[in-house]
């Protein structure tokens, strides 16, 4: 994928012109529809195949390759000129310090509601982003396999707040990042499997001197309170060079949980190993009925509690409809 500088000025002004201020936020973000937005992947080849969308889309994903050349092609186009802006300024602080140290990877942080798509963003991003010339290696670390194991939280009655703040090793996730940050040549991750709900023991995912690590995860904005009530002095948001939040409204997401509680039921729930394979034996009515009470006691609560107020502290916001098309793009001024 190669980046064009020669588009014709006088469609870079049009689309420049129509920058908008965020309703909410007038003064922070730049507000983009699907049409200002497309323009500014100016002539930039789409470098995926309907195929490999289909490998890289999440279950109850509806997006197609033209959502990917509107919405996802100029963001990559934009999260290159950051990567590229950010390895040279690091390079000019290694020469001015006469240091010989390893190149300092960029970091993209993707965060959002369970059952929004983040997931699907993050992969999406990840594939897009290694074909751009100077990132050939992006990695993607999820931050489930930072997740208490599920006897520690049962142990520590949290068991049903899991994916809440609390439930995840917050400083072995910030040890993790900040030491590929520092440009250490390995740095591993727990795994976890979505199949037994639960951290993997003793298997890992090594991460070695990316160009991009992708960190996707529910709360990788939070600032996060120490155990004893305090506020640390080094946030996970820290060690980001660019975020993207996901959003949609709370009941548009809670009705795309339930759709895919249902798809899994005929699916990876029927697995004899699944942490849920009791929900098969529910009569249709009654599993809707379980997937809308774990929404309204656990996942909604933690959109609303915790994860919806880090929006404001993403890079850029990515607002989808009904239809799971992203309606509208925020870009932080600063």
């Amino acid at each position: 994928m190669t980046d064009s500088h020669a588009a014709a000025p006088e469609r870079r002004r049009s689309a420049a012109g129509r920058q908008r201020g965020s309703g909410n936020s007038p003064h922070l973000f730049l507000e983009f529809d699907r049409e200002e937005w497309e323009e500014l992947a100016e002539s930039t080849p789409l470098p995926l195949s309907a195929e490999e969308l289909e490998q890289i889309r999440g279950l109850g994903e509806r997006i197609d390759l033209e959502e990917v050349q509107t919405v996802y092609l100029p963001l990559s186009r934009l999260l290159n000129l950051y990567t590229t802006g950010t390895q040279q300024m690091w390079d000019a602080q290694r020469e001015f310090l006469r240091s010989t140290s390893r190149k300092v990877p960029f970091i993209l942080a993707v965060s959002g509601s369970v059952a929004v798509g983040k997931s699907t963003t993050a992969r999406l991003l990840q594939t897009l982003l290694q074909r751009w010339p100077g990132t050939p290696k992006v990695d993607l670390v999820t931050t489930d396999g930072f997740l208490y194991p599920n006897a520690v939280l049962e142990e520590r009655g949290l068991l049903d707040r899991k994916g809440f703040p609390e439930s995840y090793d917050r400083r072995a996730l910030l040890q993790f990042v900040g030491e590929v940050k520092a440009g250490r040549a390995e740095v591993a991750a727990p795994l976890y499997s979505h199949l037994v709900y639960d951290v993997i023991p003793d298997q890992k995912q090594v991460v070695s001197s990316p160009d991009i690590l992708i960190i996707e995860g529910l709360n990788v904005l939070q600032h996060g309170m120490t155990r004893a009530g305090k506020v640390p002095p080094i946030f996970l948001s820290d060690f980001f060079d660019f975020s993207v939040y996901v959003d949609a409204k709370e009941a548009i997401i809670k009705k795309w949980y339930i759709e895919r509680f249902m798809a899994l039921r005929e699916t990876a729930f029927t697995d004899p190993n699944s942490f849920f394979k009791h929900f098969t034996k529910l009569t249709e009515s009654a599993a809707v009925q379980t997937a809308s009470g774990i929404w309204d006691s656990i996942n909604g609560p933690n959109l609303i509690e915790n994860i919806l107020p880090t929006r404001a502290r993403a890079r850029l916001i990515l607002t989808k409809g009904e239809d799971h098309q992203v309606e509208r793009i925020r870009l932080r001024r600063i």
